[in-house]
């Protein structure tokens, strides 16, 4: 196997989004992280940072993965689709066209975590009809390994030695993986991954070492080219997302809560929305 080493390191941004939900940006679409447009991270166990939530808002053009590890979030939207977001759930939400919806907390006290992540679509499938899956967390395989844990959200979870595991989520133009590893201390796994595809590690506890540098919470890892990353830990727990997609290698235009291929695309969206026509 041919691991991957790191790249390049991006340090999260503290920021606010929705009705005033205080989070960390970690992927921005100027990052150019083909697939990846955007990763939010939000953890807060102070209800003024979370309460006012994420209210009505349109998407068109991309997918959303909201992944909840602590908390309480309901979704609607325009299709009258409603859906309970919790500790250990993801929603998987193909915007295509157009979708308009909430994303707004069930709980006033305690804490809040979990992540946002948007992943393009081809110019052939952004005005595909919207649709989204509710995953619930007994949905989502967890595979044991000695003291660490891998859950297995989307592609399929490979390591020497160990039967591989599939996702609930699967197959696409970006063919996605997404992985929580929970790393016990003093350890290591390789994870293979496929050739050619954009693979970052995000660290959000502890500090996890990748081809001999050393990641630590809240950076997020861009990696070279292989086949597979090995991870290893010091002497204390770490917890890591790692993601991995087939780059689609086209041009992005970004408008806020829109991404599209050209400018004049994102004009047709913005006119659309306006004039009630975004979802048509």
């Amino acid at each position: 196997m041919t691991s991957r080493s790191v790249i390049q390191l991006l340090k999260g941004q503290p920021t606010s989004d929705g009705g005033g939900v205080r989070l960390l940006r970690v992927i921005t679409p100027d990052a150019q992280l083909d697939p990846f447009l955007l990763l939010d991270e939000f953890d807060s166990s102070e209800p003024n940072d979370y309460l006012a939530g994420f209210p009505a808002h349109p998407h068109r053009g991309f997918e959303t993965v909201t992944y909840m590890l602590d908390g309480h979030m309901l979704h609607e939207d325009h299709l009258g689709n409603r859906g309970d977001l919790v500790a250990g759930g993801v929603q998987w939400m193909t915007a295509g066209r157009g979708i308009i919806h909430s994303e707004m907390p069930q709980q006033v006290a305690g804490r809040m975590r979990g992540f946002q992540l948007w992943l393009n679509l081809p110019g052939h499938d952004k005005m595909q009809p919207a649709d989204y899956r509710d995953l619930d967390p007994e949905e989502i395989p967890q595979v044991r390994i000695g003291d660490s844990a891998v859950t297995v959200i989307a592609g399929t979870f490979r390591s020497p030695g160990l039967d591989p595991v599939q996702g609930p989520i699967s197959g696409g133009a970006t063919a996605p993986l997404y992985l929580d590893l929970a790393l016990a201390a003093e350890t290591s796994l390789a994870v293979v991954v496929p050739v050619g595809h954009t693979v970052l590690a995000y660290v959000f506890e502890g500090e996890v070492i990748i081809a001999g540098q050393t990641v630590t919470k809240g950076s997020l890892a861009r990696l070279d080219d292989g086949d597979a990353v090995e991870l290893t830990t010091g002497r204390n727990f770490a917890r890591a997302l790692l993601l991995g997609a087939r780059p689609l290698r086209e041009p992005v235009v970004t408008y806020g809560p829109f991404v599209m291929n050209t400018v004049a695309e994102i004009e047709q969206a913005i006119h659309d929305y306006r004039s009630g026509r975004l979802t048509a």
